[in-house]
């Protein structure tokens, strides 16, 4: 798949409509009686290039989120020495393929989107040749059941965490969603989000997991607001950032996910 060409946005538009993104976290987060900062922002950057990666991190964005190795590496490498990105921290939030596990533990503090065994198992047979343990990672679900999703069944999460609790290279830190692309995300967004907090807090119960899942990543431009009213502590951001939400091919899903 051909490369993202970076954009170029202002950058007062970029910190404006971050801080609108943040406001409107922050009064979602208190429609539930929850404290705004129980909810962070994952930067979705893959449509820009370092000059934008830097206005946000200078405006106080912590978490940035690649979507690929190929395009997320240069940008990360570019960013290394920087200042800016001194506290910077790289998630992977797109699906990655095993043969990529070791260039991803080299760019990435954390793995979003670990979505099989198999990919568990190679990612802490590669950790452990980095000489990295615990490296964070998220248990990706598909919870809607779409077939052209990646992510394990809901029944599948049990054994998932139990094969993971026997590899200290990683460490599961909670779970990760998507759900469906709609323009109604009432009745297609909520019940997902709803499901992954209750298969979430159900793991937590039973004890599938040695330390308790305490992050839910879920909800995007068409739909964080609602993922933070069903208890998201992770919101993946892009399109809105860079003003791309009015162009309605984006908002479909004809060239965004985020």
């Amino acid at each position: 798949m051909a490369a993202h060409v970076p954009e170029h946005v202002p950058p007062e538009r970029l910190r404006q409509n971050l801080r609108q993104i943040l406001e409107r976290i922050a009064a979602a987060a208190e429609r539930r009686g929850r404290h705004p900062a129980e909810v962070r922002l994952v930067a979705v950057t893959k449509y820009v290039g370092p000059d934008e990666v830097r206005v946000l991190l200078n405006a106080g964005v912590a978490e940035l989120g690649e979507n690929r190795i190929q395009n997320a590496h240069p940008k990360i490498a570019a960013l290394r020495q920087d200042v800016a990105a001194a506290g910077a921290r790289w998630r992977m939030i797109g699906h990655l393929q095993t043969n990529k596990a070791r260039q991803a533990l080299q760019d990435f503090a954390t793995i979003d989107a670990v979505d099989s065994i198999r990919l568990l198992e190679c990612l802490a047979k590669e950790a452990a040749k980095l000489g990295r343990t615990a490296v964070p990672c998220l248990a990706e679900i598909n919870v809607s059941g779409e077939a052209q999703k990646h992510g394990l069944r809901p029944d599948e999460l049990r054994a998932f965490l139990e094969r993971a609790a026997t590899c200290p290279e990683v460490d599961i830190q909670g779970l990760m969603a998507m759900a469906p692309l709609s323009d109604t995300p009432e009745t297609t967004s909520r019940p997902v989000f709803r499901g992954l907090r209750e298969l979430r807090d159900r793991a937590n119960a039973n004890g599938w997991y040695p330390r308790p899942l305490r992050e839910l990543s879920m909800g995007m431009t068409q739909d964080y607001e609602m993922a933070v009213e069903e208890g998201a502590t992770l919101v993946r951001v892009g399109s809105a950032l860079y003003g791309r939400w009015q162009d309605p091919d984006v908002r479909m899903g004809g060239r965004c996910s985020t």
